[in-house]
């Protein structure tokens, strides 16, 4: 599922994706900013170079790791020449703002911080060097760690511009989530249609992303594995085929009844642990796992014979590496996901509406 926060005009608020015990209250929520209708204080209005003059907004700060986070006035700084301003409208909250602010995430900021992955909103100001976009022009961003807040200084080179016909909320949800499935389904896996999907973790923001483009871009067969029954049913109403609850038995068992010993063709493990082992053993020949997550909490040993004995192939998706190493690719894929999303074959799931104070827990 997935979570945003709208201020422009209207009360500010949040989207949620899933509920996970932390105080941010959502496993993917988005925090969004001011806009004309905003209450933020500008302290002074000439006299200054750029919008920074005095001018204040809110920001959610992790100030010390596993604590509710702050909403706290921030000053605005200036716009370096490649960098641009935008007025936040919405913030997704994704699995890795949990983990990061509770320590547990590869890459761990100073603190304090500002959690915050993915946003979209408006433009108020660019740097001298910049020509992509402009004033007024509606952008999603790709921030790091600091998106959570009403507004945003970002290098240029990490917004995208929103098509016409995409509304800002459905936007925030599709850097982190639609990137890694079309990462995952179409660049790791190269998923044919036709083919069988198994996803774990299905009812989570990226399983969902997952079934959403397996099943209504490239055409594929799913099984959406989730943990209680209410996941399941929701990974169906998303458009999978089969779905299995697998904390009521084996996995691999479930799965064989489903397809027989063939197997699956593509599997997208987010869970880990014994979930990933069952579901390595539930490969067709040739068939291909790919590895975004540990949700679970263990991270398993890949017994290499698997591999040899049915041609399969193991890799791994780190989201943000991409988007270091391999940027056109990064690039392209959020580009794909926006026209997508303007072609009505992808609907990301949101599941509620917070306000950004909220956010504190």
């Amino acid at each position: 599922m997935a979570a945003v926060a709208w201020g422009r005009c209207l009360p500010r608020v949040w989207l949620r994706r899933w509920c996970p015990d932390f105080p941010l209250r959502s496993e993917s929520q988005t925090a969004g900013g001011g806009g004309v209708g905003s209450n933020r204080p500008l302290l002074c209005v000439a006299g200054g170079p750029g919008l920074a003059c005095g001018r204040h907004y809110r920001a959610a700060l992790c100030a010390e790791l596993k604590h509710p986070l702050a909403i706290e006035e921030v000053a605005s700084r200036p716009v370096r020449p490649h960098e641009v301003r935008v007025d936040v409208h919405f913030c997704g909250v994704n699995f890795a703002d949990i983990l990061v602010c509770r320590g547990q995430y590869q890459e761990k900021p100073q603190l304090p911080f500002t959690p915050g992955m993915e946003f979209s909103g408006t433009v108020l100001e660019t740097g001298t060097d910049v020509s992509t976009v402009k004033e007024g022009d509606r952008v999603i961003g790709v921030s790091g760690f600091n998106g959570m807040a009403e507004e945003c200084i970002i290098d240029h080179k990490t917004l995208w511009q929103i098509p016409e016909g995409v509304p800002l909320r459905e936007a925030a949800t599709l850097p982190v989530s639609y990137v890694t499935a079309i990462l995952a389904l179409e660049h790791r896996a190269c998923t044919r249609p036709g083919e069988t999907v198994l996803v774990t973790a299905a009812a989570g923001a990226t399983g969902l992303a997952v079934i959403d483009v397996a099943t209504n871009v490239l055409q594929a067969k799913v099984i959406a594995a989730a943990g209680s029954d209410e996941k399941c049913r929701l990974a169906m109403r998303k458009g999978a085929q089969s779905i299995v609850n697998y904390s009521q038995g084996s996995l691999k068992e479930a799965v064989r009844k489903l397809v027989g010993s063939d197997g699956v063709n593509v599997v997208i493990d987010a869970v880990g642990g014994d979930v990933f082992l069952e579901a390595l053993r539930s490969l067709a020949w040739e068939g291909r796992i790919v590895v975004v997550g540990f949700a679970g909490g263990t991270i398993a040993s890949v017994p290499a014979n698997l591999l040899l004995l049915k041609n399969v192939s193991a890799m791994g998706l780190y989201w943000g590496r991409y988007k270091e190493q391999n940027f056109p690719i990064f690039s392209r894929i959020l580009s794909s996901a926006l026209q997508y999303c303007q072609q009505g074959r992808i609907q990301p799931h949101i599941g509620a509406v917070f306000k950004l104070e909220e956010s504190r827990g």
